[in-house]
């Protein structure tokens, strides 16, 4: 992207002013991020961890700003940076490591790291990395936090270089008053400086306190005055001025002393400072983009903090990521595009000019209170509430067990801790979860065909022998022998299963094993396994069906039903417990106006008088009778065949209502009422049908009153059962 377009901006001022006030937030924290990992090294790295953790802001800021897509972001050395590095040299450092080794292994680690960004970004992992479990997050942070407090306590307490956390706390006799004091003055300007001078940062002020304090204690202390005092950072070499080109120099000579084994050994502790700085990066982003109601791009923006990164690592500058700190301070300073991040950088070109010659006088007990507040503050204090309920408490326990392990043994194990325990976490809480969205015994569920007074006897007696269950969710290793245990007891009993898959998200390869099983134990009692439903296109993508022939589920001739309507399926089930049990399989007989319930016991003269009215139609299967808006006034009569009346919407799939077979009659609401249809009917089979209209039956009913009479309460009569059935299906509905 050329440089031009990151220029164009109609609010230069309050980009300037963001940008310099970000700077002047993020300049002590870069210095005290640098002091902290380079100090461990021993001799004048302190004083160049200082140089470096400026070089990282003017880098990183700058390019960052350059390559980016999100506008107010700040770009700088950051806590995870720090935490990481630290602990990766102290770590050589005790296995005895030569110190000019480590300094070139920690460019090294830094370059993977902004490869390795670079490399997330263009796979597209960003999307990804955002989504990160909230309790492992907050356990890194909250780890990283308490690392950067226990690596700062020493300096706070004024103890020899190589004194750890422990060591430091069991020898109070050694704690320097000086260091204490300088310290204290430090993390109380800190604390309270925003409530006293909101126009400056804190940071800022705390660091002028701890500097004008040391001072202060130097009248009366001369020794603090002098250049190679213990309690400040010193210069970089044994010369009058900081060295930093020869200091580069050598580290890029120094380079041919490491072998590949070597340089291979640093990809874990450099994947591990990719994630946690893409990581604090992405969350600062979306934290930004909830403020200013915009949208950044994570694979972007890994990108350009991978390329700041890696120009940060070639200058000899601390890594960094978008800070949240200074970026809030941006934000609230009235920027408003990415100029903001290139003052910030350039700003911090000036700053080492300028400040270059104070650096060594800087207290090292001061930059220990402000990392000290800077880690108390990144540990996720509100999570303690989640131990209050106990749906949460696990989640607090996975904070707890990724901190711990951050502190005492490596941020790298402590990832694996965390990713491992959200994983089980996920697991168990599915598994508690049921997979049943609904189960329905035949007994209390029938399908929306209208049937004849005997076969819809019949099955109130038969409906016994199948079962529907309606799934959710993920159907994986975890809930798949859940189903199977739910599912033992109607497998003993009855010869048909529907499972309705509507709701599912996900399905294993354990399901669908579980599903075989299922499928085998029916078939040994010629019964079914009836799937409806089936997502075509699921959460992942896949087409459930497809997945199904993969897995050899849905085998050619296999006792296996598909249907993509679950009342389709009760209907199919209800058609086959009546064929095998009670009627034989036979084509059906066109029937006469005798032969319907609706005109039972009526006289042979009064059914010649009603022959008349009618009007014999048929249909091939899938034509339309009649559509919604249709006006005709009649009722039609089923002499062969099956109708199913549907409800039509503009905007989505028709819902369908019922399935009207033989010996049954649709269309009587436009017969009763002379009103339009306000559904559609369409034949699903070749079908024969009777018509009588409103207008001719009114012609009947002037001379033959009583046999009118008959036929509308014979009608009254149907639909009250129908109507009945209507409430039973609801009242099921209602009651999940």
């Amino acid at each position: 992207m050329a440089i031009s377009t990151v220029l164009k901006s109609n609010n230069i001022l309050g980009d300037f002013w963001g940008g310099m006030a970000s700077m002047l937030v993020a300049l002590p924290a870069a210095i005290a991020f640098g002091v902290t990992v380079y100090a461990i090294l021993g001799g004048y790295y302190a004083a160049y961890g200082a140089i470096a953790g400026i070089l990282g802001v003017i880098a990183v800021g700058i390019v960052a700003s350059i390559f980016g897509g999100t506008d107010r972001l700040i770009s700088a050395p950051s806590a995870p940076a720090a935490a990481v590095l630290s602990a990766f040299a102290l770590e050589y450092m005790t296995h005895g490591v030569n110190p000019h080794t480590i300094f070139i292994m920690l460019m090294i680690v830094a370059l993977l790291a902004g490869i390795l960004q670079i490399t997330f970004g263009a796979i597209g992992l960003g999307r990804l990395i955002k989504y990160m479990p909230f309790p492992v997050v907050s356990g890194y942070l909250s780890g990283i936090g308490l690392y950067i407090i226990a690596s700062q306590a020493p300096k706070f307490l004024g103890m020899p270089a190589e004194t750890h956390f422990w060591g430091s706390l069991q020898n109070p006799l050694l704690w320097q008053w000086q260091s204490l004091t300088v310290g204290s003055i430090t993390i109380l300007a800190m604390l309270f400086a925003g409530k006293l001078f909101r126009t400056l940062p804190a940071v800022i002020i705390a660091l002028t306190a701890g500097f004008s304090s040391y001072f202060f204690i130097g009248f009366f202390d001369s020794s603090l005055l002098q250049i190679n005092s213990p309690f400040i950072i010193g210069k970089l070499n044994n010369g009058n001025g900081i060295d930093l080109l020869a200091a580069l120099t050598q580290r890029f000579k120094n380079l041919s002393d490491l072998s590949f084994d070597n340089i291979s050994q640093l990809f874990f502790p450099a994947l591990t400072l990719a994630a946690l700085l893409s990581i604090d990066t992405l969350k600062t982003c979306i934290v930004l983009d909830s403020m200013t109601h915009s949208f950044h791009n994570p694979n972007k923006e890994l990108m350009a903090q991978g390329a700041g990164n890696i120009t940060s690592a070639l200058i000899g500058g601390m890594p960094g990521s978008g800070t949240m700190g200074p970026t809030m301070i941006n934000f609230s300073s009235g920027a408003s595009s990415r100029i903001s991040g290139l003052v910030e950088g350039v700003m911090g070109i000036i700053a080492f000019v300028l400040l270059g010659s104070l650096i060594a006088w800087i207290p090292t007990a001061s930059l220990a209170g402000i990392l000290i507040v800077i880690g108390f503050r990144m540990i996720d204090k509100h999570s303690i509430h989640l131990i209050k309920t106990r749906k949460t408490s696990l989640d607090f326990l996975i904070i707890v067990a990724v901190a711990m392990t951050a502190v005492s043994v490596s941020l790298i194990a402590a990832s694996a801790v965390g990713l491992i325990l959200a994983i089980i976490l996920y697991i168990a809480q599915q598994i508690g979860t049921s997979v049943v969205y609904r189960h329905s015994d035949g007994l209390k569920i029938q399908s929306k065909l209208i049937r004849n007074r005997d076969e819809a006897d019949f099955l109130l007696e038969k409906r016994a022998d199948f079962s529907v269950y309606e799934l959710h969710g993920s159907l994986f290793f975890g809930t798949a022998n859940q189903l199977y245990a739910m599912l033992q007891e109607d497998l003993k009993t009855k010869k048909y299963i529907i499972i309705d898959m509507k709701r599912v998200q996900t399905v294993d390869l354990t399901a669908a094993h579980i599903l075989l099983q299922i499928k085998d134990m029916l078939h040994e009692k010629d019964g079914y396994l009836i799937l409806s439903r089936l997502p075509h296109k699921l959460p992942t993508g896949d087409d459930l069906e497809s997945y199904f022939n993969q897995v050899g589920l849905l085998k050619h001739l296999s006792p296996i039903k598909l249907f993509d309507d679950l009342d389709d399926a009760i209907e199919w089930t209800e058609n086959k417990i009546i064929q095998e049990s009670m009627f034989e399989e036979k084509e059906e007989e066109l029937l006469e106006l005798h032969n319907f319930t609706l005109f039972k016991e009526r006289k042979q003269d009064t059914l010649e008088e009603i022959q008349n009215l009618v009007e014999c139609q048929s249909f091939k299967k899938g034509d339309t009778i009649y559509s919604q808006g249709d006006s005709r006034g009649e009722i039609f009569l089923v002499r062969r065949g099956m109708v199913r009346i549907m409800l039509p919407f503009k905007d989505r799939k028709s819902v369908h209502l019922n399935t009207i077979s033989q010996n049954n009659f649709f269309g009587e609401f436009s017969f009763l009422e002379g009103s339009p249809h306000y559904t559609d009917a369409i034949a699903a089979a070749d079908t024969d049908v009777y018509v009588i209209s409103s207008e001719s039956f009114a012609l009947f009913s002037e001379h033959h009153k009583k046999a009118s009479f008959h036929f509308m309460q014979s009608l009254a009569t149907e639909l009250a059962e129908r109507l009945r059935l209507t409430r039973s299906e609801l009242s099921a509905e209602v009651d999940v």
